[in-house]
């Protein structure tokens, strides 16, 4: 029988990316968007729904324990991003951003527990490393990632005694849709989105901006218990090298 993995945010560059690995290695994949998910995609189940809706997200795990009856890997994707300064940002802004990246993880461990329960089965959560080195005009979304690693942390000891592991994957720059909308922030040089990912890519150790696939490859080893099961309650930093590198060099 098929492993089987439910994916937030399939539609982003990330999770489009992800749902390609796990097909390819042999999972069924359940893909969750509030955008429309396109059907050529490597997505077995397509389910339209807001992740952070407690109504739908129920519906959502409902559907998924009448059709699947189990889910061995839950990937929590789903996230939004408000580039501006914090005193620009309002209430409505702020706790959209909470709601999509921080509260429908909180709901979707809950309504996916007792699918997970018992089954060896994992929690991989796409923080970023902004949760532990960020930049001017992205509070909100910073709050968010720092509030998710914390929450890994503590799903990992309380999960752990039901089998389920947890476990945060945190990218770095990697070429997506919401990589190109945020750099205008001004920390960046150059006059086109080429020139301002290459001078962002040039601020790593590698050289470049990473890709989607990368990333991907990583929530797999983490998500996979044939291959990371002595792993839980850790951040894995995917980022190129920049967070080891000091702001002065």
């Amino acid at each position: 029988m098929k492993r089987v993995a439910l994916i937030t945010g399939v539609m982003g560059g990330i999770g489009k990316a992800t749902a390609r690995a796990f097909a390819a290695s042999g999972w069924r994949v359940i893909g969750v968007d509030r955008l429309r998910i396109d059907a050529a995609s490597s997505i077995h189940h397509a389910i339209k729904a807001d992740m952070a809706d407690v109504e739908e997200s129920q519906r959502i795990f409902n559907e998924v324990g009448n059709d699947e009856r189990r889910i061995d890997a839950l990937i929590n994707n789903a996230a939004i991003q408000t580039c501006k300064p914090l005193v620009e940002t309002s209430p409505g802004e702020w706790d959209a951003v909470m709601a999509t990246n921080v509260r429908s993880v909180y709901l979707a461990v809950r309504h996916a527990y007792p699918l997970m329960q018992g089954r060896n089965s994992a929690i991989v959560n796409v923080s970023s490393v902004h949760a532990v080195a960020t930049s001017a005009s992205i509070a909100a979304y910073a709050a968010s990632k720092g509030a998710l690693l914390a929450l890994t942390r503590a799903l990992a000891i309380e999960l752990a005694p039901d089998l389920i592991r947890v476990n945060a994957i945190l990218p770095g720059a990697v070429d997506t849709p919401m990589l190109h909308a945020g750099l205008t922030r001004g920390h960046l040089r150059g006059s086109s989105i080429k020139g301002l990912m290459e001078d962002l890519g040039r601020r790593t150790v590698i050289g470049r901006v990473g890709h989607p696939d990368e990333i991907a490859e990583a929530i797999l080893f983490l998500a996979d218990n044939r291959r990371s099961s002595y792993i839980t309650g850790q951040a894995l930093v995917v980022d190129g090298g920049a967070t080891a590198k000091l702001s002065t060099e």
